[in-house]
């Protein structure tokens, strides 16, 4: 199954993301998120961050943990390249993520990314798993 597929938006960006379960569907749209900002292929590091996130959806579960990424992302220069989401409930989620400083990988950076949005939010699940549209401001 791919992690995620990117589809028009007028003037923003919007993903398609998969997952098995909720865990990978959390997992998948933190990497999309991250694969849009940088160039994340074989990128590693040692930054090792923790959350703890609770919400009353999942779908507002989801943005919030995104928008947690991010707001490291922009507050603490860190570019996040691997997720491990390790519990999750419909409204409550444990990860941990792993980065690197932005400084050395400027030249890796590539769309900027404002938020992730509620517009047309909405988990889905079928017979072959989890899947969400994200539109992310930028």
């Amino acid at each position: 199954m791919k992690r995620y597929e990117q589809f028009p938006h007028t003037a923003d960006i919007g993903v398609r993301v998969f997952g098995v379960d909720l865990k990978e569907l959390f997992e998948n749209a933190a990497f999309a998120m991250f694969d849009l900002l940088a160039d994340l292929e074989g990128l590693k590091g040692d930054i090792v961050k923790d959350f703890e996130i609770k919400a009353p959806s999942k779908e507002e579960l989801l943005v919030d943990w995104l928008d947690e990424l991010l707001f490291n992302f922009y507050t603490k220069s860190i570019i996040f390249f691997k997720f491990d989401v390790r519990e999750i409930s419909e409204t409550g989620l444990k990860a941990r993520a792993f980065g690197r400083p932005v400084a050395s990988n400027k030249n890796r950076l590539k769309t900027e990314i404002k938020a992730a949005t509620y517009s047309d939010l909405k988990i889905v699940k079928d017979g072959s798993g989890y899947r969400v549209e994200i539109i992310f401001d930028v």
